[in-house]
């Protein structure tokens, strides 16, 4: 692909709007590492964003960068990306970010990325810009990884109660307290894997097309992935309180061993599909996974009132943040 002619401080400027986003990203999705661990009184809040940014950033040794190659090659055409394109994106991700933050809404920070990218690419060059096979997929797991936690947090929820059967409610409590922080920190693991990478597509993009960087590439420079690690695990240390309280008590009352099927099913959710090279929100992932627990126990327990409300947002957010993506595209062409 052709390098475009980009202003240094233009490049600059967008590599720092992108790393807000991914800190966004870790103070937005907080939640969905330590609502439960919170909520059922395991661990202090200052002490759950601790061990939940600390696992972030350690998710840098573990996992291949396939999310962020799919970010950055499999959902718009990399030929028409330039600065504009990444203006918009990032700008449409942000805001919607911010709605959903300030309402208390659990949303998917990933999906209004990519709605995001899809409103700015389809602003310049039409619908004929985006990749379809990669949309597809990313489309395919927004059902599927709610759905993939419902079942993995109700199944173990019945496995545990099983073979917990004779086993006393304070006995049960004891060991789910301790195992709640190996299933938290496994879980927060997965979120850095997945959700750090989304941004780095994002920066590796941009510097294709600045030719700071190459298509042939392995993958984005060190220096991209080191920063994107750095402000989602900032982020994460931040927290977002008002999702915290969504997440952790409103969809469902939980207990310690609750919390940990949740966090179980929906780590093993995250990292299938980190392995996998497939961008997945972990807001939908974590919410089906309590949603599951709840209802193993009795379809009552569920307040599915809130769940549903947070539904509409999932259905909002790729329409919304591509919508604003388009506007800000265009605002980018006038000022950049």
């Amino acid at each position: 692909m052709q390098s475009l002619q980009m202003s240094l401080y233009v490049i600059i400027f967008l590599v720092i709007l992108a790393l807000l986003f991914d800190f966004m990203n870790g103070f937005h999705d907080a939640a969905n590492a330590i609502a439960t661990v919170v909520s059922t009184g395991v661990l202090k809040p200052s002490q759950a964003v601790a061990m939940a940014a600390l696992f972030n950033v350690l998710a840098f040794f573990v996992f291949n960068l396939s999310v962020a190659k799919t970010i950055g090659k499999g959902t718009i055409d990399p030929v028409i990306v330039d600065h504009y394109v990444i203006f918009g994106a990032l700008v449409g991700a942000i805001f919607w970010n911010l709605v959903t933050w300030y309402f208390g809404i659990p949303s998917s920070s990933s999906h209004a990325l990519i709605g995001g990218l899809i409103g700015a690419a389809v602003a310049k060059e039409g619908t004929g810009a985006l990749i379809a096979g990669g949309l597809y997929k990313i489309i395919l797991f927004i059902v599927l990884s709610p759905l993939l936690g419902f079942f993995l947090g109700s199944v173990m929820m019945l496995i545990v109660s099983w073979l917990f059967v004779r086993s006393t409610p304070m006995k049960v409590d004891k060991w789910f307290r301790r195992l709640q922080l190996v299933s938290a920190s496994v879980f927060s693991l997965g979120h850095g894997g997945n959700d750090a990478q989304k941004t780095m597509g994002i920066i590796w993009m941009l510097l294709i097309a600045a030719g700071y960087s190459s298509e042939v590439d392995k993958g984005p420079p060190e220096w991209v992935v080191y920063s994107c690690y750095a402000a989602i695990g900032l982020g994460t240390l931040f927290g977002g309180w008002r999702i915290v309280k969504t997440m952790g008590q409103k969809i469902t009352k939980l207990k310690p061993v609750g919390g940990f099927c949740a966090e179980t099913g929906g780590a093993i959710t995250l990292i299938m599909a980190t392995v996998l090279g497939i961008p997945v929100s972990t807001t939908h992932t974590i919410t089906g996974a309590i949603v599951g627990v709840g209802s193993a126990q009795k379809m009552s327990a569920v307040r599915w009132g809130v769940a549903g409300n947070i539904v509409w947002a999932w259905i909002l957010t790729i329409p919304a943040s591509a919508f604003v993506a388009a506007i800000a595209w265009w605002i980018g062409t006038k000022i950049l």
